[in-house]
């Protein structure tokens, strides 16, 4: 059995350009918001004399990536109150899958539900 990808529609191209672009506007302004964020706790831990204890990068992305996962599972990112295991589940299989298919990670995702 053959099966074709059905051909987008003007109106259906013009909403998936929209997305990217919303995409990539956000992408950039996640990336400019990390790089301030490192800046401005080099700024702070120098002025106190500790420079090199200002957190690198992934510091403030980790805190991203919790904020942002705590959102999605519909919890509280202050608290963690309110979240949904069962979206919780999905978000840490799929992390899982993509640990393992594109970065070899020795790693057995969570069964399917």
């Amino acid at each position: 059995m053959t099966e074709t990808c059905p051909v987008p529609t003007p109106s259906e191209m013009q909403i998936v350009d929209v997305i990217k672009s919303a995409d990539q506007a956000l992408a950039e302004a996640v990336s400019l918001a990390l790089e301030q964020a490192v800046k401005k706790a080099i700024e702070g831990m120098s002025a106190i004399g500790q420079e090199k204890s200002a957190p690198a990068m992934q510091y403030f992305a980790s805190v991203v990536h919790q904020r942002m996962y705590c959102l999605m599972c519909g919890a509280d990112p202050d608290t963690f109150e309110g979240g949904d295991p069962e979206i919780a589940y999905h978000v840490i299989r799929n992390s899982q899958n993509i640990a393992r298919h594109y970065w070899s990670a020795d790693i057995e995702p969570y069964p399917p539900r």
